[in-house]
This record gives C-alpha cells, structure tokens and sequence, in this order.
C-alpha cells in the first residue's frame, strides 16, 4: 500500500500527529508524510490512500492546504481513500460562549478538507479525526500521539 499524508503546521503540533500517523502506518517505502509547501501534485500519483491534515484557523484549514487540494485535479482522487485530520483547542465551559457557538455551526478543518478530497473522488476510509492542544500553540495534551498512531492503523485495516 502506498500511502501520502500531506500536512500543513504553525507551532508544530499538526506535524507531530503528521508523523505519528506516518510512522504507525510502515516504513518509508510506503508512506510519504510532507508539508503542504513541499507536497507535488505527482507525489499523489498511483498512491492507495491520502492523509491530509492542518491546525484549524478561523474554524478552517490553513490556506495552503487549500490551494494544495485545489489543484488536483477533477476525478484525481478516483479510487483513493482519503483521510483527514486537525489539530483544535477542547471545547469545555471554560471557554468563551461565543467561541463555543462559532465552533458548533462553522466546525473545525478536518470536514472542508474532507469535502474537497470527495469532490476530486476520493473514498473516505474512516471518519474525520480531531487531535487536542493544551492551547493555542500548544503542546498536544497527552496521549494524542497515541491516538493518532491508532487512527492511522484504523485506516490501515480498512
């Protein structure tokens, strides 16, 4: 199986799930983990699965991943399973109402990601994931590299 996952990252913490879930899915040989701003659009050419992930700004992805998943092009993504992921903040009654409102109707980035992959017809494989930070910058709490190593042997089996 040949495998990609595109990522995209401020402080770090997206590209530490990144690797995580490439190093959960095998060696080298079969998966390519690659920031967006190196990613080339022949890097997804005759590949089995597409991971893409970024840190949810403005309840969105980064817009480097999306130009990246603009550019594939219509159909591109025929037969290829896709996944997605982000890296958010907890929603809890601490954090401000608005914010919690903004959150429940604009969403996070993993699903326009998502979105955009099935458009170019990818097969989503498994369900969009969410991985925590402590804070804005970070660092992952604990246990979501764990997580994320799990999800990517999800994806792995499906």
């Amino acid at each position: 199986m040949k495998a990609v996952v595109v990522y995209d990252s401020y402080f770090g913490n997206t590209e530490k799930i990144a690797q995580a879930i490439g190093k959960a899915f095998g060696t080298a040989k079969t998966v390519n983990v690659v920031k967006v701003d190196l990613a080339k659009q022949e890097m997804l050419e005759g590949i089995d699965v597409l991971i893409v992930g970024s840190p949810t700004r403005a309840f969105r992805p980064t817009s480097s991943i999306i130009k990246f998943l603009r550019k594939i092009p219509p159909r591109g993504l025929s037969g290829v399973k896709v996944a997605t992921f982000d890296t958010r903040l907890v929603m809890n009654d601490d954090m401000p109402r608005f914010l919690r409102f903004s959150v429940k109707f604009f969403g996070y980035a993993n699903k326009p990601i998502l979105d955009l992959l099935m458009n170019k017809g990818g097969q989503e494989t498994v369900p969009p994931e969410g991985f925590f930070v402590k804070d804005t910058e970070g660092p992952l709490q604990d246990g979501e590299l764990e997580r994320a190593a799990d999800w990517a042997k999800a994806i792995t089996a499906s």
